[in-house]
């Protein structure tokens, strides 16, 4: 099994519906992102709209999120105990996980997002070991 422990760097973040079509990327198009796992099973994320200005009356995406995880080698699920959305907290925050090489593909379940319904997928390039 592929470790997860250390701090990774989101380096793409794409979106579809669920029919295939492309949806607007999560985080707009200059995304940020951080997360690391340490080896006591604890894990932070944050992920926000990277661009200096936006459109007027455009808002900032943003999340962030703490907690104990379980990973498997598959599924990687979080107890949640700190988030920017405070629906967030106390729930299991459930990501299917891949590996592409050196890459890390995060995939949470499909959500809906207007009239459709999303599906996510962020991948990640590990910085540094813990």
């Amino acid at each position: 099994m592929t470790s997860i422990i250390g701090t990774w760097k989101l380096i793409a973040a794409s979106a579809h519906d669920g029919a295939g079509n492309p949806l607007p990327p999560p985080y707009g198009p200059k995304f940020m992102g951080r997360v690391t796992f340490n080896a006591e099973g604890r894990m932070m994320a944050v992920l926000c709209d990277g661009r200096p200005a936006l459109p007027e009356g455009a808002a900032r995406d943003y999340a962030s999120y703490c907690g104990n995880y379980r990973f498997d080698g598959d599924c990687l699920v979080t107890r949640v105990d700190a988030a920017s959305d405070p629906a967030r907290l106390g729930t299991d925050q459930l990501r299917v996980v891949r590996f592409d090489g050196d890459r890390m593909i995060l995939r949470p379940p499909p959500r809906p997002k207007g009239d459709v319904t999303e599906h996510r997928e962020l991948a990640w390039e590990r910085l540094a070991p813990e």
